[in-house]
């Protein structure tokens, strides 16, 4: 079952400085982390906040030439977690047919927010991407590695909306 979501925050990880965007369900309180790439987040941020460049980057290059062929971005999907990588499928239609293609769920989400299309994270990463109950092995001993591992622990789905990229 396909659950459409949001973009409730990014966030950068402070042990990698690599931005996260955190993927909310709007009807519940499901919450999925992307690590994503430093131009992808630059993209998706400038469309989260309208920031017009002078020169098309390469999601507006992309939405300008699905303007001009007439066609329309339906839907944006997560679909797939594998070996620690998401996968995404982007929908397309236009008066004479549709059809949709695989990409990366960073360039995905870009493209889903410049053309207002929803965007939806399938069950399976819900499922997938929750945290596994158990015992972990800290493999850092020293305090500064005994205090990350005491954050990431207690950390919840709503702490993930406190910081900003």
């Amino acid at each position: 079952m396909l659950h459409e979501v949001n973009i409730a925050s990014m966030a950068i990880d402070p042990t990698s400085n690599t931005p996260i965007i955190i993927l909310k369900s709007v009807k519940g309180d499901q919450a999925v982390p992307i690590w994503i790439g430093l131009l992808e987040a630059t993209s998706i941020a400038s469309a989260l906040r309208d920031i017009k460049f002078d020169r098309p980057m390469t999601h507006d290059l992309f939405k300008n030439f699905i303007d001009n062929l007439e066609m329309e971005v339906s839907k944006v999907e997560v679909c797939d977690l594998k070996d620690n990588t998401f996968y995404a499928r982007i929908y397309f239609v236009s008066k004479d047919k549709s059809f949709d293609m695989d990409a990366r769920p960073s360039d995905a989400i870009a493209i889903a927010l410049r053309f207002g299309a929803p965007i939806y994270v399938d069950d399976k990463i819900f499922d997938q991407s929750q945290m596994v109950e158990g015992d972990y092995e800290v493999l850092n001993k020293s305090e500064d590695g005994k205090k990350w591992a005491d954050y990431l622990e207690n950390l919840s789905p709503e702490d993930f909306g406190k910081y900003k990229v």
